[in-house]
């Protein structure tokens, strides 16, 4: 598969993720188009046929994932008792699939983002904090290769989205290695203290993560 290419490269993600998150029994990523939610990549038909479940009834962690602030990270670790997403966790447990994970691209962006990188698992709890750690770094990485890759045809994603993307991955890189310092903490702590800081105020986790850079002096 090509990796300069849009598809290659979204092969490459998903396929690094079955791989490298313990949790992973399906994988694929929800791409935004001018004609709405799809799935380029994918590592069984399953998790496509779960994908487009949740974008014909709108609703379900892919699409949520791509609407929300912050991190846009949904997780649900029981579909078939959960009614978060209204008829899509009874229609994925009915598959035999009960824990999703779901990580928007430029997951530091305004939304609405351009997709998601989904997670799928058999069991029910099938995903911990390991997995999700490990889906954000991937979708970090498949957010910059990916605009890398578009770039070629979309200088408004080069100039704005990627720029902002890196940048707010360093400062969270930079504002968990304060806190991990500071405190004598470990990195998933650090995380969470800055995810805990942006759910209270309502602020973005970037934001919150560059204050703390800021003022790093009174910490």
């Amino acid at each position: 598969m090509d990796a300069t290419t849009v598809r290659g490269v979204l092969v490459r993600v998903v396929d690094a993720a079955k791989a490298v998150v313990p949790g992973a029994d399906l994988v694929s990523v929800t791409l935004r188009t001018a004609s709405g939610l799809h799935t380029p990549a994918e590592t069984d038909p399953l998790a496509t046929r779960l994908d487009e479940i949740q974008y014909r009834i709108d609703d379900g962690p892919c699409v949520d994932a791509t609407r929300k602030a912050g991190l846009g990270l949904t997780f649900c670790s029981d579909l078939a008792s959960s009614t978060r997403f209204g008829a899509f966790g009874p229609a994925a447990a009915e598959l035999g699939v009960h824990s999703v994970l779901a990580v928007g691209l430029f997951p530091d962006g305004d939304g609405p983002r351009m997709g998601a990188l989904n997670i799928y698992s058999r069991q029910v709890a099938g995903l911990d904090e390991l997995d999700r750690d490990l889906t954000l770094v991937l979708a970090a990485h498949a957010s910059t290769a990916l605009a890398a890759t578009m770039a070629a045809t979309s200088s408004e994603l080069e100039g704005a989205q990627l720029r902002q993307a890196l940048q707010s991955r360093d400062v969270i890189g930079q504002a968990k290695g304060i806190l991990m310092e500071r405190r004598g903490i470990s990195a998933d702590e650090a995380f969470d203290v800055l995810r805990t800081a942006s759910q209270s105020l309502n602020v973005k986790l970037a934001q919150v993560a560059q204050t703390l850079v800021d003022h790093r002096a009174e910490v």
